[in-house]
């Protein structure tokens, strides 16, 4: 048994009372809006010029769209499975996310950089700050990943004081780059839009006839 100073966020969320309940109300909270997130991205990219050309940047938006729909099950899954409840089932989902989001972060990337300079467009100022944070997010996300994975292999094998701690904060860091990714640069890449549920016109005068 060696000293740990700072818990991992499975431990942090799955050991202690009520950090845990708070958690999960917080992640089964925000899963809707996430879902929703997912399918209005791939609009966006389906927006420009490119996708009415080229199959294959709309066979990449869609693989986005399942990949952050496949994020999102993940994160539901390591979050209501806790590793003292079924280490093996949290370990799978944890890997499913990981994967999962770096892969979305990576596509994200591509279709943003491909869609909005096809043909000689220039990204707007706003366009290019979401385009370079997202770059810059995912770089981290994925140098941070490399990194736990070594001082978690380190830890295994040598046990050596406070490496579990240094994996842990690595491990935080991970998460607040990936909620970065996902709320920050939606803020710029629907900065002006509405949120809206708009009649059919012609459904409502159909209704307004029969009553």
């Amino acid at each position: 048994m060696v000293p740990n100073y700072l818990p991992s966020i499975s431990a942090a969320i799955g050991g202690f009372t009520p950090q845990r309940y708070v958690w999960r109300a917080c992640i089964g909270l925000h899963c809707a809006p996430r879902f929703l997130v997912a399918f209005t991205y791939y609009n966006f990219h389906m927006s420009v010029r490119l996708a009415e050309k080229n199959k294959l940047y709309g066979h990449l938006a869609a693989v986005a769209c399942v990949l952050h729909i496949i994020e999102n099950l993940a994160l539901l899954g390591l979050t209501y499975v806790a590793s003292n409840e079924n280490h093996y089932a949290h370990e799978k989902f944890f890997i499913t996310f990981l994967v999962s989001s770096l892969f979305y972060m990576l596509f994200t990337i591509i279709l943003v950089k491909w869609g909005r300079t096809y043909d000689g467009r220039k990204m707007t100022s706003r366009e290019r700050k979401s385009y370079s944070t997202k770059f810059s997010l995912f770089a981290f996300n994925i140098s941070c990943c490399f990194i736990a994975a070594y001082v978690y292999w380190r830890h295994n094998k040598y046990c050596e004081p406070g490496v579990y701690s240094i994996f842990a904060f690595i491990e935080y860091l991970m998460v607040f780059s990936n909620i970065t990714f996902h709320g920050y640069t939606w803020l710029l890449d629907y900065n002006g839009y509405n949120l809206c549920l708009i009649a059919d016109d012609s459904l409502v005068e159909n209704k307004e006839k029969k009553t």
